[in-house]
């Protein structure tokens, strides 16, 4: 009895853990370039609306997909424009994105508040590897997205350390000026990474809407954006980490949900407030761990880059 409930909130964690780590691995991406993406929430929110819209409209969830992609991929050009090209204040252009996407969100779904997605994300037991005990039913009992996840963060972590441009990508954080000075094109690389930073935020968004709970609410991503911001800190600017960290905030909320299921009395309030206490927690202690290593931030964070200052 004790070893199934502890492995359907292991199972829980990880599905919980998705949306942030799908919109932790973009900012990541986006953060590398040496572009703070605030608006993350905002691209997440729009994510979930379009996926969902259009799943109802045509009744496809991929193709809801492709277009919470979309969504999330035009906010951040936007973002990529205000900062890269205009070199506006990153701050100030990512919480703008946030409240525009909250609102424009609110907008479209007025009309789907309440309505059943008519095709979700089902889960897809992996033949074999689903019946392996323990990992099995935790693993490998879940959905293509969480799959494709799986995939994302070796990939993502391969890039950015053993590949040529992931090496120039990290140059860009680093000193866009040197890279600059041996044929890197800075803007087009910020452009680039900050735009596929928004189109995984509009997959953690549709991973919301489509599949974790597939309806439209206003105000769905229930600040998880905000959480992928820190996660980032969290995880020292690595994918391997973010991904552990995401099904650790995962599990914390998917904990609450468990408690209030076994009848413990503890107040609701308190059970949602607990991955937002956790997440200043972590925060804390990874800005201490992160200042004891001396492992920051990319040096040129939320620093425009002009050639003409070289």
């Amino acid at each position: 009895m004790e070893n199934s409930i502890v492995l359907s909130i292991m199972a829980a964690a990880i599905i919980a853990g998705t949306p942030l780590l799908y919109a932790a691995l973009g900012e990541i991406l986006a953060e590398r370039s040496g572009v703070l993406n605030l608006g993350v929430e905002g691209m997440m929110l729009a994510g979930a609306v379009s996926g969902f819209m259009v799943t109802v409209m045509s009744g496809n969830n991929w193709l809801g997909l492709i277009f919470a992609i979309l969504a999330g991929g035009f906010m951040a050009l936007i973002h990529a424009f205000l900062c890269v090209t205009l070199k506006a204040n990153q701050v100030v252009s990512g919480l703008a994105l946030t409240i525009f996407g909250t609102g424009v969100s609110g907008y479209l779904g007025k009309s789907l508040i309440g309505i059943p997605a008519p095709v979700t994300f089902e889960k897809i037991p992996i033949p074999v590897l689903a019946k392996i005990p323990v990992l099995g039913p935790v693993l490998f009992n879940h959905d293509a997205l969480v799959y494709i996840s799986y995939i994302l963060v070796p990939l993502i972590w391969f890039f950015l350390y053993r590949t040529n441009a992931g090496l120039k990508l990290r140059s860009v954080g680093e000193n866009p000026a040197a890279a600059d000075a041996v044929g890197v094109n800075v803007f087009l690389t910020r452009y680039v990474y900050v735009i596929v930073g928004g189109m995984l935020a509009g997959i953690g968004g549709a991973y919301l809407s489509l599949a974790y709970a597939p309806t439209w609410l206003e105000h769905m991503t229930a600040g998880r954006g905000w959480i992928a911001v820190a996660l980032v800190i969290f995880a020292v600017w690595d994918p391997v980490r973010a991904l552990i960290g995401a099904y650790i905030f995962g599990g914390v909320d998917a904990l609450g949900f468990r408690l209030q299921a076994m009848g413990i009395m503890i107040p609701s309030f308190f059970l949602k407030m607990l991955p937002y206490i956790f997440t200043i927690v972590v925060l804390i202690l990874a800005t201490r761990e992160t200042h004891k290593k001396r492992v920051g931030a990319p040096g040129s964070l939320t620093l425009p880059y002009d050639r003409e200052e070289r």
